[in-house]
């Protein structure tokens, strides 16, 4: 049994801003607590993905580097796969089902996509949440909430 923590993009992006600013030491000193205390963190391809566009976009080619150094340092990835792709469109409908969407119809979703990657990341005995600025959308699918509420 493991405590699983899965990193979306809104705080993963403030995790790779320059060092010093007070809001990335607390998030640093709260991943880095919560590794210490056996939980892994993890952060997700689509999240990976979201974030780095934007860094790259902006030409903010050392964010890219804390990025990647990022990744180093939790040592867990989860790659988007067919799988989690097909878990994906299975929430994303079951969601629409019941009136509930988090984007329009078009468009990708990468809210689904992250809830899929991160529920087929853990095991059937793992406690899992999402540690995001978007809980209201993620929730719908699993456990998510601001990082500040998560004890590391």
């Amino acid at each position: 049994m493991a405590d699983v923590i899965v990193l979306d993009s809104g705080p993963l992006g403030d995790a790779c801003r320059k060092r010093g600013h007070p809001d990335v030491e607390r998030l640093t000193r709260w991943w880095i607590h919560a590794k210490a205390n056996g939980a892994i963190v993890a952060i997700p391809e689509i999240a990976d993905y979201e974030v780095r566009r934007g860094l790259l976009g902006a030409g903010a080619i050392d964010g890219v580097e804390r990025l990647d150094q990022l990744r180093d340092d939790l040592g867990h990835y989860i790659p988007i796969t067919t799988t989690a792709m097909r878990k994906a469109a299975e929430l994303w409908a079951q969601a629409r089902r019941k009136g509930h969407a988090t984007a329009e119809d078009k468009e990708l979703d990468a809210d689904v996509i992250l809830a899929a990657q991160a529920l087929l990341f853990t095991g059937l005995t793992d406690t899992l949440c999402v540690a995001t600025y978007n809980a209201r959308h993620l929730a719908r699918y699993l456990d998510a909430r601001h990082w500040k509420d998560i004890a590391p």
